[in-house]
């Protein structure tokens, strides 16, 4: 059966598909029926399932006899070590720690902040609560003290789970001050907080609430899994707000483990024994999607990966681990493949590995430059697969489902949307727009299963941000058009179109054009305030390392092929070169902030920045620019 009969199918009995899909799931009480429609909009899936998420990830595997599988490979090289962690020794791990925290009155519903580097404790951590039925909220570690703060008012967690440091290339990063911090400036205050002392730096403990993480354990019987209900919350994350306010995404377990055992082994052609590595972070939804839970639930083998994509030590780290580990997926950012690009643009260091094992690159995360994707084609000689989702929605939205059938790939299209994904064009008035046309990318509602539920504590809130603007649909916040094959392509963000003199125009489709130049390694593109004609592009450009050609050259021909390939309708002719673009810790650039910047307007550098110096750099760079203003 190909991709278009399962999509039809989806289309014909949703009911009947997501039922199907629930068989993969092992239930304490199965599901009678999969769609809760009795508070629309805030659909629920599975409602009357009793189920348990970590007895689903860990224990049934070495309940059927897997137990020497391997769960866990962590591989780290800022310390310069790997270890791996089998299922058996995973579940024991987490019986243990959830017996800690249900020693000290945590229980089904209480919240719990894990702010930890990548190590597999913060997998423990994860899987912990969700045996014991407590809801985790994981903060990206390195999270600056108020941005903590702020999470811990929303989720008013019952205990923090940390570790005393991470580690990055060069330095020691200080979690346990930043803990004290938060909980300083918090209003709300835990109970008490559990620390993981690494061996690079051992923090100081607050007496009376601060325990270490074996200590917590000693003497504490392993706890079996608790029965929870299958709408009950699993996680709440937090995602970036408009109003500097961030928003809870909340998942519930049935639906989350139906979709992402679904998407395992249809989207990635993924599951038991392979070895798959999503090379993000688990304070990010990649991460907890299919760092943590995902490849656990069909007994794979997942990566933990504490480094960087270049520095550590080279350009050739990522195709170390697929050789030493067998991986046979990978999953990143195109960021991650662009910095590889650029410190090694021929590809040579990918020579000294065998990577025989790789059968699929997936890219998610930021839209996928066609030249990116090229690149990577040639060099590792396996489909490079984007696909597009958000925080809020936990799993592919628009993929190549290589399970079901590997679709033609079209650059710089994520391919066709998943089941369960109605994915439609809308103008601005939310009329569905013919092929081709660009609009609002929405999706009919239900959403799916895997899918947000509410946002934490604020429905309304969830219905303001993505639920009125399109009345029946979701608003993705992404602008994007679908072709007459049904291929899906997001062109940016919907407050990335940019207006120029009564044209809508696409930075991303700009974008595209500047990075197959061969001497630009990134770009971005914002609009910038124009008098005459309201706004227009803007390009940065960032050249390949090594690159000794004069960057006002470089510059004049980056002009020529947006008037070539998009028009003079583009009006592109400002561009600058600079060293490095401004981006989240995710690997999202910053255009918003950079579009403030060039307008003149007030800005902040958001709590999410990886490196706050850059701002200041690309302001200075502006500043010997002549760009145009907008008066008044």
């Amino acid at each position: 059966m190909g991709y278009r009969e399962v999509y039809d199918g989806w289309k014909t009995d949703p009911e009947g598909f997501w039922m199907r899909a629930a068989e993969a799931i092992d239930w304490i009480e199965a599901p009678t029926r999969a769609l809760d429609p009795s508070r629309a909009p805030f659909y629920g899936w599975f409602p009357d399932a009793v189920c348990n998420t970590c007895q689903n990830a860990v224990d049934r595997h070495v309940e059927a006899g897997h137990g020497d599988r391997t769960a866990i490979i962590h591989d780290s090289p800022v310390t310069g070590r790997v270890s791996r962690i089998s299922y058996a020794e995973l579940r024991d791990r987490v019986a243990r720690l959830g017996g800690a925290l249900a020693a000290r009155g945590i229980g089904q519903g209480d919240r719990v902040v894990i702010y930890m580097p990548m190590v597999p404790e913060a997998l423990v951590a994860m899987l912990a609560c969700a045996r014991i039925g407590a809801i985790h909220s994981v903060v990206f570690g390195g999270f600056a003290a108020h941005e903590l703060a702020v999470r811990i008012d929303d989720a008013q967690p019952k205990a923090i789970i940390a570790a005393s440091c991470g580690i990055e290339p060069g330095r020691v990063v200080h979690y346990k001050p930043l803990v004290d911090a938060a909980i300083a400036q918090a209003k709300h205050k835990p109970e008490f907080c559990i620390i993981f002392q690494r061996e690079q730096e051992r923090a100081s403990l607050v007496p009376g609430r601060d325990v270490d993480w074996n200590e917590a354990q000693e003497g504490v019987a392993p706890v079996g899994c608790t029965p929870v209900g299958g709408m009950d919350p699993l996680y709440i994350l937090y995602t970036s707000g408009t109003t500097g306010q961030p928003k809870g995404v909340v998942r519930a377990n049935a639906g989350h483990m139906v979709a992402l055992a679904w998407s395992m082994k249809n989207i990635y052609a993924a599951g038991a024994g392979d070895v798959f590595w999503a090379a993000s972070d688990v304070g990010w939804v990649v991460g907890h999607s299919y760092i943590c839970y995902a490849p656990l639930l069909v007994g794979a083998t997942t990566v933990v990966f504490e480094g960087k994509p270049v520095g550590t030590p080279d350009a050739g780290t990522f195709w170390r681990v697929i050789a030493e580990h067998g991986v046979k997926c990978l999953f990143t950012a195109p960021t991650a493949l662009r910095a590889i690009k650029r410190d090694d643009p021929a590809g040579a260091l990918v020579r000294d590995y065998d990577l025989s094992s790789l059968k699929y690159l997936f890219l998610a995360g930021e839209r996928a430059d066609p030249d990116t994707i090229e690149w990577a084609r040639r060099l590792l000689d396996v489909p490079v697969i984007d696909n597009w989702w958000q925080t809020e929605t936990g799993w592919p939205i628009v993929a190549n489902p290589v399970g079901i059938e590997l679709l033609p790939v079209k650059l710089g299209s994520p391919t066709v949307p998943m089941p369960g994904y109605d994915v439609q064009i809308l103008s601005e008035g939310g009329t569905p727009l013919a092929a081709g046309e660009l609009g609002a990318v929405a999706i009919r509602l239900p959403l799916p299963p895997g899918t947000l539920s509410t946002l934490w504590g604020a429905d309304e809130r969830f219905e303001r941000s993505y639920l009125t603007t399109f009345p029946g649909y979701y608003e993705t916040g992404d602008a994007g058009v679908l072709d007459e094959d049904g291929y899906l392509s997001i062109m940016a963000r919907t407050d990335d179109v940019i207006n120029v003199a009564g044209h809508r125009l696409s930075t991303g489709a700009m974008e595209e054009v500047l990075a197959a130049h061969p001497d630009v390694a990134e770009c971005a593109v914002i609009g910038v305030a124009d008098d005459l004609k309201g706004q227009l592009p803007l390009g940065l450009l960032c050249l390949n390392k090594g690159s000794e050609r004069d960057p006002d050259t470089v510059v004049a021909e980056c002009v020529r092929l947006v008037r070539d390939q998009i028009g003079p309708v583009a009006a592109f002719r400002l561009a600058v070169v600079v060293d490095r673009l401004p981006k989240t810790r995710s690997g999202k650039i910053l255009r918003g902030t950079m579009s403030r910047m060039a307008d003149g307007l007030e800005w902040k550098a958001p709590a999410t920045i990886d490196d706050p110096v850059i701002l200041d750099e690309i302001a200075n760079r502006f500043a010997t620019v002549g760009l145009p203003r907008q008066e008044g």
